[in-house]
């Protein structure tokens, strides 16, 4: 009888085994994190903290590398993680331009062949204008723009139909006005469309709150408003929202993780996880405040539902541009 329960008992214990194993997943090698664009940009900058956390943190036991796959409008990147479907080694930075290109047909891939894992932060949209401008508030922006929209000339980054694009769209549709109307440029970079709102070349930039708040410190521009659903902090406190001033507009950019396609649960779960922990770390926090993004860290079952309300909305707005069918 005793033999009978020993053997009873290792084999309890053995299949316990089992079902942990099965249960569980953890990489049993190098992690990559694949960005679409070149080393330096806000992607390459976000997998890189990513990187340094989980390394840092320790909670990851193997090694991870930053792989650039610039080109495309990311689609090298999105056709490279594609390779790997089912392998949970691989994920990728994905911003709200993986959307824009496949509805206005520069990319053929849809973010429906991925594996949504996790929402990061959102970096919500600003309207700053030069210190100079005549358009004293975003009082005066709306006026001009019901008025003559082609008398207001807005910069964004980085082509036609992206969401800095989109949210100019959305405010002229929150208005009554006709997004069509809008006297748009795109300039390769929010750097250059900074700059040549600070030369008085163009009326309006549409850009995250990070990449004007020093020029906003040094009384070079002014923000009239911006999209997000509360006021920043620190030198931007004073800048309004849009839904303050009665302006049905909350939009903005955010910075997510997604895997190849087939992922398995285990491997979702993983992610979920150490994401989760990685978020929480004083380094992430300090990012956050100093790039005004907003810290509303989402996991993998709601950020799909947030991705496909996203795609519809902004495909809205991107029939309305002309931009879309």
């Amino acid at each position: 009888m005793k033999g009978i329960v020993c053997l009873l008992g290792s084999a309890l214990l053995a299949a316990s085994a089992h079902c942990a194993a099965q249960g569980a997943w953890s990489p049993q090698r190098n992690i990559e994190i694949v960005v679409g664009s070149a080393p330096g940009g806000s992607n390459d900058k976000t997998a890189r903290q990513v990187e340094r956390i989980l390394i840092e943190q320790k909670l990851v036991s193997t090694s991870i590398s930053v792989v650039n796959k610039s080109g495309a409008g990311g689609t090298l990147a999105l056709n490279y993680l594609n390779q790997h479907a089912g392998d949970g080694h691989y994920v990728i930075v994905f911003t709200p331009s993986m959307l824009t290109n496949h509805i206005t047909g520069q990319s053929k891939v849809s973010y429906k062949d991925f594996t949504p894992i996790a929402s990061l932060f959102s970096d919500y949209i600003v309207f700053p204008v030069n210190a100079g401008s005549p358009l004293k508030d975003a009082n005066d922006l709306v006026a001009r723009l019901k008025k003559d929209p082609q008398s207001v000339s807005v910069g964004f980054a980085t082509a036609l139909g992206s969401h800095n694009h989109i949210a100019i769209g959305l405010l002229m549709k929150a208005i009554g006005g006709d997004p069509r109307g809008l006297k748009a440029v795109a300039y390769k970079g929010s750097s250059l469309a900074i700059t040549n709102l600070l030369g008085g070349h163009i009326d309006l930039v549409t850009t995250a709150a990070g990449n004007v708040a020093g020029h906003v410190q040094s009384g070079k521009l002014r923000v009239l408003a911006a999209a997000a659903p509360k006021r920043f902090p620190g030198v931007l406190a004073d800048v309004p929202t849009w839904k303050e001033l009665g302006v049905n507009l909350v939009f903005g950019g955010w910075r997510a993780i997604v895997g190849p396609k087939n992922m398995t649960p285990q491997q979702i779960a993983f992610w979920e996880g150490v994401l989760s922990k990685a978020t929480q770390a004083p380094e992430w926090k300090e990012g956050i405040l100093k790039n005004y993004w907003f810290d509303d860290f989402v996991t993998s079952a709601k950020f799909k539902n947030d991705i496909d309300k996203d795609y519809n909305d902004m495909k809205s707005v991107l029939v309305d541009l002309g931009l879309a069918k």
